[in-house]
């Protein structure tokens, strides 16, 4: 005689088992960032300077833009009566603003170290490296991110350039340390097999980039990605790293490289969407060093002629809601700026 229990109350008690654990793998699907186990920068003075950053208070909205003319050169000497603001298309009273050029800046380099970044990835470091050393003040931070079938934190905040360029010249293709675990694929990228290079965890890489560690900053933030823009295998959408980058109040500069002679095009539609939402723009540089080089002084040029605009919204609810911000400059300038922000309170 079989003692035990029925074979339909066994298949019952699995399925409520699986619904159960069903939240707690979905909770393990959101992407890490990987850090090396020797890196630890607790006491590091480097770390310490960010609290020079500018800080404003939690019900003041602030924004950086650029002000070009039709040929995308920057505008300079422009006053507070030049522009006004518009949030979810009602006006808004300008607090304060200035021109300054000199703030703060909080920058991360995020490095596509996926195969097809073989034949340029040297050059991205050669060059990597040199802007740095133009663009960085003693009062400003940055960080390098590596990404492949990985997320790697090669070097977290510092002002240092020599470790920032360490950084960069560490980075080797495919240089993850393993599959990363999880789902491949969610990202909208191709699911990667065995028979083909993986993975480019682009997707991934901006959310933890902004969320882990942008997040935590005030201030000027921008970040720049060295990519061909394609993404394989990210557990996360393109929504979901821009909404990450827009939480984070971070501009996001894409330099489309690769060597096109191995690769297919580039990604730019998603690319070009991630950088027009948080105010930065995407340049295409291929693998033309003249090009890269180019790029970088059109971003160092960018982020020391920035305009910065304040204001209290009239909507006070910090209902963690999207609100589209709009600048209008009353010459009838371009603006480069940011498309709106998420109403949550400001951390201390």
């Amino acid at each position: 005689m079989n003692m035990g229990m029925p074979k339909s109350c066994i298949v019952k008690a699995v399925a409520v088992t699986v619904l159960l654990l069903l939240p707690v793998l979905a909770a393990q699907e959101l992407p890490r960032l990987a850090t090396p186990d020797q890196q630890d920068q607790a006491n590091d003075q480097d770390q310490d300077k960010s609290v020079s950053t500018l800080k404003v208070n939690v019900n003041v909205v602030q924004l950086f833009f650029n002000v070009k003319d039709k040929k995308g050169a920057p505008i300079p000497n422009l006053g507070k009566d030049d522009f006004q603001v518009f949030e979810d298309g009602k006006p808004q009273t300008i607090k304060y603003f200035t021109a300054e050029t000199n703030l703060p800046l909080t920058l991360g380099i995020l490095i596509d170290s996926s195969p097809s970044q073989e034949r340029v990835l040297e050059m991205e470091k050669e060059v990597g490296g040199a802007f740095l050393s133009s663009i960085l003040s003693e009062k400003d931070l940055a960080f390098v991110i590596s990404f492949d079938v990985d997320v790697d934190l090669l070097q977290d905040f510092t002002a240092s350039a020599r470790r920032l360029k360490d950084a960069m010249n560490s980075a080797h293709v495919n240089g993850g340390s393993s599959g990363g675990g999880g789902i491949p694929g969610l990202g909208g990228g191709p699911v990667p097999t065995l028979s083909t290079p993986c993975c480019t965890k682009l997707y991934d890489a901006v959310y933890l980039a902004s969320h882990d560690e942008l997040a935590q900053q005030v201030g000027r933030k921008a970040m720049i990605l060295l990519t061909d823009g394609e993404d394989e295998g990210s557990k996360l959408k393109i929504q979901d790293a821009i909404e990450a980058a827009q939480k984070a109040d971070t501009m996001c500069y894409v330099l489309l490289i690769a060597d096109r002679g191995m690769w297919n095009g580039f990604g730019g539609g998603a690319m070009k969407k991630l950088s027009q939402e948080t105010g930065g723009r995407v340049i295409e540089v291929g693998n033309k060093m003249d090009k890269l080089k180019d790029a970088f002084d059109q971003i160092s040029r960018e982020l020391r002629t920035q305009y910065n605009v304040g204001y209290t919204p009239t909507n006070t609810a910090l209902d963690g809601t999207f609100r589209k911000v709009e600048i209008r400059s009353k010459s009838g300038y371009k603006i480069q700026a940011r498309t709106g922000y998420y109403a949550i309170p400001k951390k201390d």
